[in-house]
């Protein structure tokens, strides 16, 4: 690797800035801008990314086989039915993205849109979609390169026909058809920016720039809002109400469910109130403190998954005419297994609950009873479900970390596989699946999934990838990659780690690692991977880590704690500077999971989980990618290069600190296939590369590990970015910063 130009060198620039009481030097903030300058330093980056890449030994072998492994399987999801149709996005092995398709009555199947015939430059996905009750229109959010940025295309379902287009600036799921499928509800940002958004009615064939505003701050005052809130209007498919559901903050990853809510305000009113949405009498139902997570309606009846005074969740009945919460019926009452999700179908409840991180089904009688188990073809994740508008039908996706998924119908009494999704040619049979229980330091088992070959020794010596997320709630549901038999092909260990702030165990899960309490997510999957060193899984100078988005925060964090743990890291599109979030397009909506720099208790929980900040000269840190996309609106690129920027100058080891860059992409999703498979090859070569006989993750240089129960030492002086207290207010000790409130407590049952 000789040959490889050398990355360029980031001009330093120190801002200092002293936040009740605590002083912050930030050496990169002019990256913020994103000017002329930044644009020059991240192409040179990118280009020497490309060029150490592409010269990895692993690489061009792991990508020839991930090819080989993912043109065998057609992928079918984002399910939806209408009429007589079955609707979903399917992804043929040789297509470069998810093509809109539909099922007949007759079993006779069809594509009916196909994004990659969209004009214009780099790619086009399909971000989600909604099918008018009578089958007979598909409302389309489709962006650029998966920015994220959706136009709706309002499609033809006979015809396959482009009926009209909404300009971008739509975002999220939420949107209703009314029951005379030729108009419909939605949710808008105005003029490319997050703030006062609102929902609209449109009909086909108007002007989108004359729709009517339906929900909006301001608009009624029966419905509060501030700036930052998000209007969405839910129109169910029958009866004669209708929800407001406002989001004060982060909702799920995933844009396509009204699922795993949080932070949100519901309101009730008539469908009649959408002939004047300024005088509409809306009533509240609930608070943000009343936990509401999801919500399913019949024709007068609305059903509510909550978490207040049940930290994995009931369900709750009100009636749509007198909403009163107080009085709800508790119709399935709290217990072991945490509730994510109801369906109303026919004269039935379906409860979808997770038990251990097995998805499980229970149906309660609407009239009345006890709920009983539905039973399950296979012990996996539901990774999603939809109902017919009108019939008592469930459509059910049904995976596992070593099963592809299949498509099941539930008709009332049973499931059938419906065949429509095919069987996988790759062979898991040999592919074993463990669940450990990891003892955190404070006595709380972690949920760890271990997956390998099954002849792998526990010698101490395999290569190993530790991920994790633990923000927001969200549940690392089963994910089947066959691409991954590559990595367990070359006695590869991948393991996912369910930490607390995630919804492994519902609400208590995700509260006790969220605020103040992030700590616990970082020193959980720190544990998780000391865990597996401890078990012959692995030594750290073969273990890995990887993040996405918030898994930045426990690998970022797990990366400047103990650097002699790991051999090499990788994190995409990462949160990693989060003092500085709030001020992204996105940041304000997660300030209620994070916190804000406004108030002192704020600002460190931010600094518990800002890696950046963190960096110390003279550490030998290990091998480190970031990536970024050009088109990302949630994490902006500037997150991830600041802190290779800062890594790059105070490492002490000889390890590459890599910045790589996707011109056309953005979060993740939307991705083509050709981008998904070349990331992943990149990774697994990057840490394979790292691995490859080290003894350590620097090689030059040791660090002292934490004893069990302990903290590793002092790793030396705060060099630029690391928080210091104003001479008059006295020095923040490691303790301050690291641990904040104690988050010690009694282990999970």
């Amino acid at each position: 690797m000789s040959d490889i130009t050398e990355p360029p060198i980031a001009r330093v620039d120190v801002v200092r800035e002293t936040l009740h009481g605590i002083t912050l030097e930030d050496p990169y903030r002019w990256m913020e801008t994103e000017g002329e300058e930044f644009h020059h330093w991240l192409d040179g980056q990118a280009r020497h990314a490309r060029e150490h890449l592409d010269a990895l030994p692993h690489r061009a072998g792991l990508l020839t086989r991930m090819r080989e492994l993912g043109s065998a399987l057609t992928r079918y999801f984002g399910l939806a039915m209408a009429a007589d149709k079955v609707f979903a996005l399917v992804r043929e092995p040789d297509a470069r993205v998810p093509v809109l398709t539909v099922t007949e009555a007759d079993g006779a199947s069809r594509v009916l849109f196909d994004p990659g015939a969209v004009p214009g430059d780099g790619h086009h996905a399909i971000d989600w979609y909604v099918p008018s009750p009578d089958g007979r229109h598909v409302a389309c959010a489709v962006s650029d390169s998966g920015s994220e940025d959706s136009s709706i295309h309002v499609i033809d379902a006979d015809s396959g026909a482009l009926r009209e287009t909404i300009p971008p600036t739509t975002r999220f799921a939420f949107l209703s058809w009314l029951e005379d499928s030729r108009s419909f509800v939605y949710h808008r940002y105005v003029e490319q920016h997050r703030l006062d958004s609102r929902s609209f009615l449109h009909q086909l064939g108007a002007d989108p720039a004359q729709d009517t505003v339906v929900l909006a701050r301001g608009l009624n005052p029966h419905v509060e809002l501030t700036p930052r809130d998000r209007p969405f209007l839910v129109v169910p498919p029958h009866g004669e109400w209708m929800l407001a559901i406002v989001s004060h903050g982060a909702l799920s990853p995933w844009p396509w469910t009204s699922e795993q809510l949080s932070d949100c305000t519901i309101y009730v009113a008539p469908r009649a109130g959408l002939a004047d949405p300024a005088t509409c009498p809306w009533r509240k139902v609930a608070g943000a403190a009343d936990g509401v997570t999801t919500f399913a309606t019949s024709h007068d009846t609305l059903y509510l998954v909550s978490h207040r005074d049940a930290p994995r969740s009931r369900v709750l009945a009100v009636p749509l005419a007198v909403p009163d919460l107080s009085r709800a019926q508790v119709v399935v009452p709290a217990g072991e297994r945490a509730v994510e999700s109801v369906r109303v179908v026919g004269d039935r409840l379906l409860v979808r609950d997770l038990d251990g991180g097995v998805s499980r089904v229970r149906h309660v009688p609407l009239s009345g009873g006890e709920p009983a188990d539905l039973p399950m073809p296979v012990d996996g994740a539901i990774l999603e479900w939809t109902t017919h508008p009108t019939r008592p039908e469930v459509l059910l996706l049904v995976a596992g970390w070593t099963d592809a998924p299949r498509l099941y119908r539930y008709d009332g009494q049973s499931l059938q596989d419906t065949g429509l999704a095919p069987r996988s040619p790759v062979d898991y049979g040999d592919v074993h699946v463990r669940t450990l229980h990891v003892p955190a330091r404070d006595g709380t088992p972690i949920p760890l999934t271990v997956i390998h070959h099954k002849d792998l020794e526990l010698d101490g010596d395999n290569p190993a990838v530790l991920t994790g997320y633990g923000s927001h709630g969200f549940i690392d549901l089963p994910e089947f990659r066959p691409e991954m038999l590559a990595w367990y092909e070359r006695g590869g260990v991948y393991a996912v780690a369910h930490l607390r702030g995630g919804g492994a165990y519902g609400r208590e899960w995700h509260e006790a690692g969220r605020g103040e309490r992030k700590q616990a997510t970082i020193t959980d999957f720190i544990d998780c991977a000391e865990h597996l060193i401890a078990l012959g899984y692995t030594r750290p100078g073969r273990l890995a880590a990887e993040g996405a988005s918030s898994g930045g925060i426990p690998t970022g964090g797990a990366l400047v704690r103990r650097p002699d743990l790991w051999a090499a890291m990788a994190m995409h599109v990462p949160t990693v500077n989060a003092t500085r979030n709030e001020f992204t397009e996105s940041g304000p909506i997660n300030v209620p999971e994070f916190g804000s720099v406004t108030t002192e208790e704020g600002l460190r929980a931010l600094l518990i989980i800002d890696a950046y900040l963190r960096v110390r000269d003279g550490v030998p840190y290990p091998a480190v990618l970031l990536t970024a996309g050009l088109r990302d609106a949630r994490v902006p690129p500037w997150q991830p290069a600041k802190l290779a920027a800062r890594l790059q100058a105070a490492t002490a080891s000889s390890q590459p600190v890599l910045m790589r860059v996707e011109e056309h992409g953005w979060h993740g999703a939307g991705s083509t296939r050709d981008q998904e498979q070349a990331l992943l090859a990149d990774v697994l070569a990057f840490i394979l590369h790292a691995s490859d006989g080290r003894s350590g993750p620097a090689c030059d240089a040791q660090l002292p590990s934490r004893p069990p129960g302990g903290r590793a030492g002092d790793p030396g002086s705060a060099p630029h970015g690391y928080p210091q207290r104003t001479p008059e207010q006295g020095q923040v000790s490691d303790t301050d910063l690291d641990h904040g409130p104690d988050i010690a407590g009694p282990p999970f049952s």
